[in-house]
């Protein structure tokens, strides 16, 4: 079949009319599959020196292990600032085609590679890169603990890679191929693990982001029930010193990294209601959907949690419950942008907004780029960790005035940047 003859034959029947006439050729390329057929799933892991600042922001979180008197850390200062070089090593998945064709995620979590370069791998090669649903259905239902945990986690890094190299072989960035532009660019919130909450530290520190153009900003509670009624008040006293500092025209969220109980919540959220929290992010083990629950009936501050969901199922049981006002799934451990894309339908049927967690920047914030702003309102930008993340990107996505401006490049835009690498290894197994 010829060229027009397949796109008059796809045209009749509607499967391309909702694409532009630059992805309609681009599919029509696509009458040459064994071109797009998967040979190789690897890892590139990149090493070379990169100069830190130590002594400085290492503030610890409230989890769930501070419950027990010999896993407390010691109450945090900031110190005297210091430089160090030490020996930066990341990892990305690429997934090429016969044809040459790839695509390229990460970093990747050390702990998903097994599964990658194991089972992953052997499902993948010999594959239609361009079977979106077909693959991760496969993948899925390829291991009976795909549901969850390391397993998810490296079913997420393919699907995100695969769609790289989708939206390369179509000469477009993921954000479009995905429906977007709905906001470019986008508006995120600054993500403020490691920076200091002992007081006077915090309220300086947002003063100073809100003038950098972070008007959403998330800081990280450090004290649970294990700490007493002294922590209770040190999170009040936060609270209270971040929303004097930065007025009311800042949304201030707070994250508890599944650290508390519900009693406890209550109380706080008790406390703090006058100063008008953003959203209280995971005050529980996400196990105990039961909580999430209680706690939005019982307060105003509104409830967020998700960047440990691990597929739509059991956001649904959240939604069911009507536990929550924000949904934080991360489309690194949640089974990626396919999955993720389906958990904002879900929200938005429910009237619950997505705020995707971020646990690298260009999945999560293509997502935010591609759906409406009723639905995803902005990203998370952890302002601290974002520039190690990126470390060895030729063009890292940089927060100006609060706001990420994707690149127009195709796929995510991910380029290497050669002169901070010393040394490229292919991994093929571990």
């Amino acid at each position: 079949m010829k060229r027009r003859d397949f796109l008059q034959h796809l045209g009749a029947g509607g499967a391309l009319a909702c694409l532009p006439f630059d992805s309609r050729d681009a599919f029509a390329a696509a009458l040459n599959l064994p071109d797009l057929v998967i040979t190789d799933v690897e890892i590139l892991r990149l090493t070379g020196p990169r100069e830190v600042t130590r002594g400085v922001n290492g503030q610890y979180q409230v989890n769930p292990l501070h419950l027990y008197p010999d896993r407390r850390p010691a109450t945090y200062r900031d110190g005297e600032p210091r430089k160090e070089t030490y020996a930066a090593r990341h990892h990305y998945l690429r997934i090429r085609t016969r044809g040459g064709h790839e695509g390229i995620y990460g970093y990747v979590d050390a702990e998903a590679m097994p599964t990658i370069l194991g089972p992953l791998r052997r499902l993948l090669i010999g594959q239609d890169a361009l079977a979106v649903e077909k693959l991760w259905d496969q993948m899925y239902r390829s291991n009976r603990h795909a549901r969850a945990g390391h397993y998810m986690m490296g079913i997420s890094y393919c699907d995100n890679a695969l769609w790289d190299l989708r939206a390369r072989f179509l000469g477009v960035p993921v954000f479009r191929l995905l429906g977007g532009p709905t906001q470019q660019p986008v508006r995120v919130y600054g993500s403020c693990l490691g920076f200091s909450i002992e007081p006077g530290a915090a309220g300086k520190r947002a003063a100073q982001l809100k003038k950098e153009g972070f008007i959403h900003q998330k800081w990280f509670l450090g004290y649970g029930p294990g700490d007493g009624q002294k922590g209770m008040d040190l999170n009040v006293a936060l609270m209270r010193e971040l929303r004097a500092a930065v007025g009311d025209d800042v949304e201030i969220g707070f994250d508890a990294y599944q650290g508390w109980d519900l009693a406890y919540a209550i109380q706080w959220c008790q406390k703090v209601e006058q100063y008008r929290p953003w959203f209280i992010e995971e005050a529980f083990p996400m196990a105990d959907v039961e909580s999430f629950a209680r706690l939005r009936q019982s307060t105003r501050v509104p409830v967020a949690t998700g960047e440990h969901f691990y597929n739509r199922w059991e956001v649904e049981q959240f939604l069911k419950a009507d536990a929550l006002h924000y949904i934080q799934a991360d489309p690194e451990w949640c089974g990626g942008i396919s999955e993720v894309s389906k958990i904002c339908q879900l929200a938005s049927a429910h009237g619950v907004r997505v705020m995707p967690h971020c646990h690298n920047v260009h999945a999560a914030l293509a997502i935010v780029a591609s759906q409406s702003p009723s639905v995803c309102p902005v990203g998370e930008y952890l302002i601290n960790h974002v520039p190690e993340k990126q470390w060895f990107l030729k063009d890292p996505l940089v927060a100006v005035n609060g706001l990420v401006t994707l690149p127009e490049k195709p796929g995510f835009g991910i380029e290497f940047d050669s002169a901070r690498i010393e040394k490229q290894e292919v991994l093929t197994t571990l």
